[in-house]
């Protein structure tokens, strides 16, 4: 019988003293494919175990944002914790903070001193800002990020305002370039033998989503408009409306694909006028070919909608919310939700790891902990015995 092989970053310890969601959710990803994770607290609590939606008193996001993590309180700011901190470092390969630049070096934990404790350590920090320039000092949020970073200025509709999601885009996006960096560092320590710090500033991997506008502006002058849910790059692109009220979003990036939403409609005219040639040509002409496609639509329900368009191999897709998700056969195919018993909720449906490897798959084994679950588990390997624990405990350092 072939043995079935480690985790992928099995062996991999995380120590992840960030709060709210990049740094976290980074973690969670590197939790996902095996890393032991140890989820450092203030003993007040992340303040993600409160963000948003709770039942029954807990909260639902932090379900999702602390599976497969050990939760400990400890209390940096002491000097004690500070103590306990430093013993923790000595053996971990990945620190993930997102305090304000300078807030661990006042409590003698920037990486100067961490990496002399342990020199293959990698120290990721993540801010809105950056550890340095003008802005480095100021508090720094996803939403901050979103607004910078020109994705706010081209989202919304042409005469009305600039529109921010209702969502953690740029903390989500900080995220996967947070655990990337990560990767890439551990890469360049097995070359090396030494770690690194990886400074990620929330305003910029947004700016790499973008696209071509910088170098557009920067070689043309000219600024992308917002369009609603319209593309400067192509048409027809937009959402419409069925005849039960449900809606499709529909995409025509590739010409053969717009030329087959055309027949599909019953207007292969349109596809025959010389403006229909290219993708940005098509664009002008976006009131025309929405008319067309959305009155076709209009006329029928959801599913004959995406069975027509499937028959014709155009590009179509519902427009879902989470009910839909959940009761949806791809999704379900792809076991892109999983449901996992839970301590204080019974069980949890929650997003499955967002890849699948072949040979070393990630995996999530638990929803978030209890405050401090794992304290006293953890603690123990750094000599923090029970008599201890319940003096720091009544002390507020854990």
């Amino acid at each position: 019988m072939t043995q079935k092989p480690a985790p992928a970053l099995a062996g991999l310890r995380v120590l992840d003293v960030a709060t709210l969601f990049a740094g976290p959710l980074a973690a969670t990803l590197l939790g996902d494919f095996g890393a032991e994770v140890i989820k450092v607290e203030h003993p007040r609590g992340d303040p993600a175990r409160t963000h948003g939606a709770s039942k029954d008193g807990v909260g639902l996001w932090w379900k999702m944002l602390a599976r497969n993590k050990k939760a400990v309180t400890l209390y940096l700011g002491s000097p004690r914790g500070q103590e306990i901190f430093r013993a923790m470092v000595a053996d971990a390969d990945v620190v993930i903070e997102n305090f304000r630049p300078g807030t661990l070096e006042r409590w003698g934990l920037g990486y100067d001193e961490l990496s002399a404790i342990n020199p293959g350590l990698v120290l990721a920090r993540v801010t809105g800002f950056g550890q340095f320039g003008p802005y480095a000092k100021r508090p720094g949020f996803g939403t901050l990020a979103e607004a910078m970073s020109g994705f706010a200025a081209v989202t919304g509709e042409p005469d009305g305002p600039p529109t921010l999601p209702p969502f953690g885009l740029a903390d989500g996006v900080s995220a996967l370039t947070t655990a990337f960096g990560i990767m890439t560092a551990l890469r360049a320590r097995e070359a090396t033998g030494r770690g690194q710090v990886l400074d990620l500033a929330i305003i910029e991997p947004m700016l790499t989503l973008l696209g071509p506008q910088l170098t557009m502006y920067d070689q043309l002058g000219t600024l992308q408009p917002r369009t609603g849910n319209r593309s400067t790059n192509n048409a027809p692109r937009n959402t419409y409306r069925c005849a039960d009220g449900s809606w499709v979003a529909v995409s025509t990036s590739a010409q053969s694909i717009a030329e087959r939403v055309m027949d599909l409609v019953g207007r292969p005219d349109l596809a025959r006028q010389p403006w229909f040639a290219s993708g940005a040509t098509r664009a002008e002409h976006a009131d025309e070919l929405d008319e067309a496609v959305g009155g076709w639509i209009a006329e029928r329900s959801r599913a004959d909608v995406l069975s027509e368009f499937e028959k014709a191999q155009a590009a179509v897709a519902p427009i879902y919310t989470a009910a839909d998700i959940l009761a949806d056969p791809q999704f379900t195919a792809l076991g892109s939700v999983v449901e996992l018993p839970d301590e204080e909720l019974g069980s949890v449906k929650i997003q499955n790891v967002p890849f699948r490897l072949s040979e070393t798959p990630g995996h999530i084994a638990r929803t978030g902990p209890k405050l401090g679950q794992h304290t006293a588990e953890v603690l123990a390997r750094y000599g923090v015995g029970k008599s201890e624990l319940d003096s720091l405990r009544a002390e507020g350092v854990l």
